[in-house]
């Protein structure tokens, strides 16, 4: 009988190897962005991805007030949430949103693209968003991205 010449390996916390990554949003378009970021915060673009395991890297986005929708998106496109009360629906456009929390939209359209579940509640926990360009994450030395 022939043996396999290689052996799946599945991750586990304790053998991941997690990285602190940068990523600058100045002009980038939101979705795409946020796509990638998913992408990295999941693990997905490392070989030894394992998919019931936070495998993937903490990410730290800059610069999130400077980021791009396309089309009219910034006017017409709506979010939607509800206050729990009867007639509690509320709508909000992105750029009400910019102009309240602009780290806001990003994180909702990365935190759309992550798991359902207690796994993806700890993934959102890797992601770090600023407006600005200053972050506090120096002692962790991240590395500069661009996506």
């Amino acid at each position: 009988m022939d043996t396999l010449s290689y052996k799946t390996v599945s991750q586990n916390k304790a053998t991941v190897e997690k990285e602190w990554l940068v990523v600058d949003a100045t002009n980038a378009v939101l979705g795409r962005l946020a796509s990638q970021i998913a992408m990295r915060i999941r693990g997905k673009h490392k070989p030894g991805y394992t998919p019931n395991v936070d495998c993937g890297d903490n990410v730290i986005v800059i610069n999130a007030d400077k980021i791009r929708l396309t089309g009219k998106k910034m006017n017409n496109k709506v979010y939607v949430r509800h206050t729990g009360y009867p007639g509690g629906q509320r709508f909000t456009t992105p750029r009400q949103l910019m102009d309240k929390n602009p780290a806001g939209i990003m994180e909702s359209a990365v935190k759309g693209m992550l798991p359902k579940g207690r796994l993806g509640r700890a993934l959102f926990n890797n992601l770090h968003v600023y407006a600005g360009a200053e972050h506090p994450h120096e002692a962790q030395q991240p590395k500069e991205v661009t996506l």
